[in-house]
């Protein structure tokens, strides 16, 4: 079968796979300051340690295969490379540049406040943009998607047959799933245990704004062309199509997700119980962690999107007002969250009550803001 991609109508349950996971994120930045382990704020529970370790281990990955799924529909309505260029450095480029020098200064800066409370902004902005260190939260997303796109856009320039090997094994996925979890489960596990074990978890490849995982960049990159290949022709009749055998399986896969997810916290204890919390850890621990860190990603993943093409392929969902903003509120979320929890910091309240009324409020201030935004002239073709 050629890769031709086939036209084919919206699927509701990835538009609200992909608004979950934008809910995930912000989750995710509402409780890290309250973890227990490394927490920033005085206040702390263990349960956000468990949310962070799950959201942290599958999120971005699940958001690079979701993003790869239109990538050959796309490049087959534009004929032109530069037609397709232009649009994602648009939607991505744009929208990365314009960020990293309002919203991630703004965000930082109140983090920049708690350790010298009498700075001024142009001061922290100017130091940050010329002397560094310039973050980009988690907006490095963006510019990473935006090499795999134009990696993606040449490669399909050179054959639109690239892919047709991920393709052939959708399709026997659409049948039996689990055929292509494990392969999937392979690819990935072969392209980040080995980075994990050299460049260790916490080394990140950057570049003033421009930073990437070192660890993670392949694996990444793996989601992205496996999603890619999912949708590159009649994703219908793939693992992801509605009537394929994956929706049944979902339950299941949520079970299985419990065993890598529990394994990473048995090697966290080992960690820190009986290797004493070392900087260097050996290679046995990396390899194992890594394993089950790729195991966890694979499995939560397909939970998930077996979950959503079960139950919510039609009718209303609650997650549908916020589809069409789901974007900017993820550009625009981690301003809110971290001023939210400057404000916060002091107030003598249970880590819970202050995790939720950051996700509350980062939420609906992000919404608002991205609807003001969309009424900025020519905005809406960004956001």
């Amino acid at each position: 079968m050629g890769a031709a991609a086939a036209p084919h109508a919206r699927d509701l349950s990835l538009d609200r796979t992909r608004t979950f996971l934008t809910i995930l994120v912000l989750i995710h930045h509402s409780v890290i300051p309250y973890t227990h382990f490394g927490h920033t704020d005085p206040k702390s529970w263990l349960g956000f340690d468990c949310i962070v370790l799950a959201t942290d281990s599958f999120f971005m990955a699940m958001f690079f295969m979701l993003s790869g799924l239109f990538l050959w529909p796309s490049l087959e309505h534009r004929p032109v490379l530069g037609t397709f260029a232009r649009d994602r450095l648009l939607r991505l480029g744009l929208p990365f540049i314009i960020a990293a020098v309002t919203i991630i200064p703004i965000a930082y800066y109140a983090l920049a406040l708690q350790q010298e409370p009498g700075m001024r902004f142009d001061q922290f902005w100017w130091n940050m943009v010329t002397v560094g260190p310039w973050p980009s939260g988690p907006l490095w997303f963006l510019w990473v998607l935006l090499i795999f796109s134009l990696l993606g856009g040449l490669a399909y320039r050179i054959s639109p047959h690239a892919l047709d090997p991920l393709n052939r094994l959708s399709e026997i996925g659409y049948q039996r799933p689990w055929v292509f979890i494990v392969a999937t489960f392979v690819i990935t596990a072969v392209l980040y245990v080995p980075l994990r074990v050299y460049y260790t978890p916490n080394h990140w490849f950057a570049d003033g704004p421009f930073a990437v995982q070192a660890s993670r960049v392949l694996l990444y990159t793996a989601y992205f062309f496996i999603g890619a290949g999912i949708g590159a022709a009649h994703p219908e009749k793939g693992v992801l199509g509605a009537g394929g055998r994956l929706a049944s399986e979902w339950w299941l896969l949520a079970l299985l997700a419990l065993v890598p997810y529990l394994a990473m916290w048995g090697f966290i204890i080992v960690k820190r119980e009986v290797l004493g919390n070392p900087d260097d850890l050996p290679m046995w621990y990396e390899i194992g962690y890594g394993l089950a860190f790729a195991a966890f990603s694979i499995t939560v993943i397909f939970a998930i999107l077996a979950f959503f093409l079960r139950f919510k392929r039609s009718g209303w969902s609650i997650l549908d007002p916020l589809q069409h903003d789901a974007y900017g509120i993820f550009l625009v979320h981690y301003a809110w969250m971290l001023w939210l929890q400057y404000w916060l910091f002091k107030a003598d309240m249970p880590a819970i009550a202050k995790a939720a009324i950051v996700f509350v409020m980062g939420l609906l201030l992000s919404w608002g803001t991205t609807v003001a935004l969309r009424r900025v002239p020519y905005a809406y073709k960004v956001l």
